[in-house]
């Protein structure tokens, strides 16, 4: 998919360590460290920001997407990320980084960088270019009246 939108990038605090095992929440500077539940949170406020598609370092999120932790390393599409997170946004620039800044999303990012040292940048581009998704087929899919009851 092509078109403008932004790129987000968020990295773990400069002083963010592991302990023995390299389990990055338990050592004593656990809470400079990105986790997947803090991407599931920016991915879910993109998304409510207008955002048409994304992706995380290359790997497309879509509605089926896993995004989570496994060992030291977080996980999109069961492929493992490496630091910098860089999230591409396809969307209204504009609109969608007044949304995201305004919403919960926005805050929750805001209180990472201010409160444990998350960083963060933001730059607004012209042209992105985000690769398909992986090929993710439903096994079953109904239409909702909109009675709201699902058919038997």
């Amino acid at each position: 998919m092509h078109g403008p939108g932004f790129v987000l990038s968020v990295n773990d605090a400069k002083d963010a360590g592991t302990d023995a095992q390299g389990d990055p929440r338990t050592s004593g500077s656990d809470t400079g460290r990105v986790t997947s539940a803090d991407l599931q949170m920016v991915v879910n406020g993109l998304w409510e920001a207008g955002a048409e598609a994304i992706a995380i370092n290359g790997q497309r999120v879509t509605s089926l997407t896993a995004i989570r932790f496994a060992g030291e390393a977080i996980l999109v599409n069961f492929r493992p990320l490496t630091r910098p997170y860089t999230i591409e946004a396809i969307g209204d620039p504009t609109q969608m980084q007044t949304r995201f800044a305004e919403g919960s999303a926005g805050s929750y990012l805001t209180g990472l960088r201010n409160n444990y040292g998350i960083q963060t940048s933001l730059t607004a581009q012209q042209e992105l270019d985000l690769p398909s998704a992986v090929n993710v087929s439903t096994r079953l899919a109904d239409v909702i009246p909109r009675g709201g009851t699902v058919p038997e």
